[in-house]
């Protein structure tokens, strides 16, 4: 009976106090709040590049020090053989010639390519360059 009686006031006690102290939190999963996982390769792996022009205007492709500007038309796709991932830290930057603000989109579709779509923004200054690092991670710059 002491059994019954110990659970009883127990019991009571913890829901007696959880209703009173609305400020309880509860412990939750990562995947409740995080938001979208950031995209990475494994470093070392030959990852291709998918540049898709979403903006009404020309724009500007380049990978500094490896090649001279590109212009890739609205609705164009370029492929970029990409580097490997032991390759020093690498950039691709794009730009608007009439100086509007363009997004950065990124998505990876398969398992070695990484898709960089480009769409008009209101934000300025708006994203000026993907900056792929050798250990696999992909920042928007």
């Amino acid at each position: 009976m002491s059994k019954l009686i110990s659970a009883f006031l127990i019991t009571a006690t913890l829901l007696l106090t959880a209703s009173n102290d609305s400020k309880i939190s509860m412990a939750g999963t990562c995947a409740s709040n995080c938001g979208k996982a950031p995209i990475q390769f494994t470093p070392g792996q030959r990852i291709r590049v998918l540049v898709v022009n979403r903006t009404p205007r020309v724009l500007q492709l380049q990978k500094p020090s490896i090649t001279d500007p590109v212009s890739l038309n609205p609705g164009q796709n370029l492929y970029l053989d990409q580097l490997e991932g032991t390759e020093p830290n690498t950039s691709l930057i794009f730009w608007d010639n009439t100086g509007r603000s363009v997004e950065a989109n990124l998505s990876r579709p398969n398992l070695a390519t990484l898709r960089v779509e480009l769409r008009p923004t209101w934000r300025v200054p708006g994203d000026r360059s993907v900056y792929i690092q050798d250990d696999g991670r992909i920042n928007v710059l």
